[in-house]
């Protein structure tokens, strides 16, 4: 033994005292237990969508803006302010499988979502606004609500209005409408509010946490980020919100709910027709005919919705039927239909879905992979129920 310290006794006196090498004594082997977690050599490929002014020139730098952002929303310039003054925005945005995780920085501007943008529109999802940065005043029918760092600002994109912002750093939510149908969808009265409070923090320090992983997802875990993120922003907003009131604009919104669902349910029927639809939803073919005026009619509506659903089929490894018999499944009622039709939605032909599929062709992205080239008003319109 070693003798190491110095201990001391009852009657004062000093003494080292031993120091013994413990000796451990097991019953069992020991079996060691590998931790739980990510594989960090695992390939993300969750590709992100990148816009930015600040590589162009100062004069153009506005105009660029506008053109990028105009299918969400039409902005201005400050009245002291021109074109040629420049104006730095960037903007990042990640797909999350149906949803969108927008990372946006700009400049002071005024915006406004028109009536007419509204009606000619297919665009009516949720829009979730955390800022970072700035602050930011939106009115809705002479209602203004003021939008700082620590708040969450929630807005139906089916609905006009309008604001301004001073230089602002923001991440924000766009949620179609139909991802809430589970809950009986977002209360209606969630539209033009503004949340603080503890339950605000949690869901701020969530995305956050989300935004930290972006670069590390991959396909795979999009369904249960997505399902937690639907989850925490139900959760926050209806025990903010509390129950519909009569400021709730549901009617339309749960209608379409319905019918995009039934929509989605039956793509596959060789019924599902506007007849079909508007038995299913008691509604007259005029109402029906209103309800997707914006989509360009319930007829093109389907239409696309098919194409979508033809086109991850293509894409799926297991799914070995030939093209042909995937035309006649979603109603076409020749290959040469189906393939111009899918051509003319996606800007290449379903034999090269099948390549990309085999490894043959590594150029070529599919819906479920948000390239940097995309067009951001394509991912409003195309955000799909998953």
């Amino acid at each position: 033994m070693d003798w190491q310290g110095i201990a001391v006794t009852a009657d004062g006196h000093k003494e080292p005292y031993p120091q013994f090498d413990f000796v451990e004594r097991r019953l069992l082997p020991r079996v060691s237990m590998a931790p739980l977690g990510d594989n960090e050599t695992e390939c993300a490929n969750l590709v992100p969508q990148h816009f930015t002014t600040h590589t162009l020139p100062r004069a153009q730098q506005f105009q660029a803006w506008q053109d990028h952002i105009s299918p969400l929303l039409d902005v201005r310039l400050p009245e002291d302010v021109v074109a040629d003054d420049g104006f730095l925005a960037s903007q990042t945005c990640w797909n999350l499988g149906g949803m969108l995780l927008v990372q946006q920085s700009t400049a002071t501007h005024s915006y406004e979502r028109s009536p007419e943008k509204v009606r000619f529109s297919p665009i009516d999802h949720w829009m979730i606004t955390l800022l970072r940065a700035g602050h930011t005043w939106t009115a809705v029918d002479g209602r203004v609500a003021e939008n700082k760092p620590g708040m969450i600002a929630i807005r139906s994109l089916g609905q006009p209005f309008r604001g301004r912002a001073l230089a602002t750093e923001s991440v924000s939510l766009i949620i179609p409408i139909d991802h809430f149908a589970a809950h009986g969808g977002l209360p209606g009265a969630s539209d033009h509010t503004v949340l603080v409070g503890h339950r605000a923090k949690l869901l701020i320090e969530f995305v956050a946490s989300v935004e930290e992983s972006l670069s590390r997802l991959t396909i795979d875990d999009l369904a249960s980020v997505r399902t937690s993120l639907i989850e925490i922003v139900f959760n926050t907003v209806s025990h903010l919100v509390g129950p519909n009131s009569e400021r709730d604009f549901t009617a339309n919104t749960s209608l379409m709910t319905r019918a995009r669902r039934f929509i989605h349910g039956h793509l596959l029927s060789d019924d599902l027709s506007p007849e079909v639809l508007s038995r299913e939803l008691a509604i007259s073919r005029t109402r029906l005919y209103e309800l997707f005026e914006s989509f360009g009619g319930v007829q093109k509506y389907i239409r696309e919705r098919r194409l979508l659903a033809a086109h991850a089929m293509l894409a799926d490894g297991s799914e070995y039927r030939k093209i042909a018999d995937i035309a006649t499944d979603f109603g076409f009622d020749s290959a040469a239909n189906f393939s111009r039709a899918f051509t003319q939605q996606f800007g290449y032909s379903p034999s090269l879905v099948r390549k990309l599929r085999a490894g043959l062709d590594t150029h070529l992205k599919t819906p479920s992979r948000l390239g940097s080239d995309e067009n951001f008003g394509a991912l409003l319109q195309t955000l799909e129920l998953r």
